[in-house]
């Protein structure tokens, strides 16, 4: 990609995408999520009352509000109060993952669930990781840690051979992007930050989502990608890194921008083991 195309997608790769794959569309009930929390105020009751009614969106909320990364002196149970705890930016993401989770439904259930405990472990990950610097939202960097590989159940869905291809990337440490492309042409952070705008999650999202893989990522200039998006990006790569001894090498892609994110965040070999006793105190041991 040019370094001065400024869109999130070059007109290409959108064609490209549009012709191949069955982008899932936003249900209705996450674009209700979205236009009442992006209100100047939103009605907690409207957004509560659509959150409710559906039995996903709901569970992934509650277990959120209650995980180690947001849980303040006592247990919640209510979706409202839940609500009051993650705050708006963080309800359109968790209502965004619920949706695409139950819209993949038909993929093979042990997959999906390997999948999305990775993805979530690595949210609370970036978190965390987010918490020890300055400047970087700890929800946001939560928010795009846990949508930012999204594509890859739709890629999944698409080309069967694919989740055998995803297994030998993780067992392998073979580079993710660069095999999908080989193999079909696109790679899921194209197919993902169609995604996020397909479903009006906010744009920076969208762009850090299409260059996470970028080895030019840290040398893109600011019309490109915003400093901020790249910060959120070089979390999580943080975060992948350290989460292999929590769900176990196999599970994670290695990343060859990890010494990059080190520099770019300015975090030393000291900083890393600090971080990594809060993973040990916070974050439950993979099973």
């Amino acid at each position: 990609m040019d370094v001065q195309q400024e869109d999130t997608l070059s007109p290409e790769e959108m064609e490209k995408v549009l012709g191949s794959f069955d982008i899932p569309a936003c249900p209705a009930r996450i674009m209700q999520v979205m236009t009442e929390a992006q209100r100047d105020e939103p009605d907690m009751r409207k957004l509560t009352g659509v959150i409710s009614s559906d039995v996903g969106m709901a569970a992934m909320t509650l277990k959120l509000a209650n995980s180690a990364l947001f849980r303040g002196n006592r247990a919640i149970g209510t979706v409202s109060q839940a609500i009051g705890r993650l705050g708006m930016r963080n309800i359109v993401c968790v209502a965004a993952a619920a949706a695409l989770k139950s819209s993949l439904s038909d993929l093979p259930g042990v997959l999906m669930e390997r999948f999305w405990t990775r993805a979530s472990t690595l949210a609370m990950g970036a978190g965390l990781v987010a918490g020890h610097l300055y400047g970087i939202s700890r929800e946001m960097a939560f928010t795009f840690a846990l949508f930012h590989d999204a594509a890859i159940p739709v890629m999944m869905r698409r080309f069967k051979s694919y989740p055998a291809m995803f297994e030998a990337v993780l067992a392998q440490g073979w580079p993710l992007a660069q095999m999908e492309m080989q193999r079909f042409q696109c790679d899921h952070a194209i197919v993902g930050a169609l995604l996020a705008r397909t479903w009006g999650l906010p744009d920076l999202l969208a762009r850090a989502i299409r260059h996470h893989h970028d080895y030019q990522l840290y040398k893109l200039p600011e019309p490109v990608i915003p400093h901020e998006a790249v910060s959120l990006i070089a979390v999580t790569q943080v975060a992948e890194h350290l989460a292999s001894a929590r769900l176990g090498a196999g599970n994670v892609e290695v990343n060859p921008l990890f010494s990059k994110a080190l520099r770019h965040l300015g975090l030393d070999e000291q900083d890393l083991q600090d971080i990594q006793e809060d993973w040990e105190d916070l974050l439950p041991a993979a099973g």
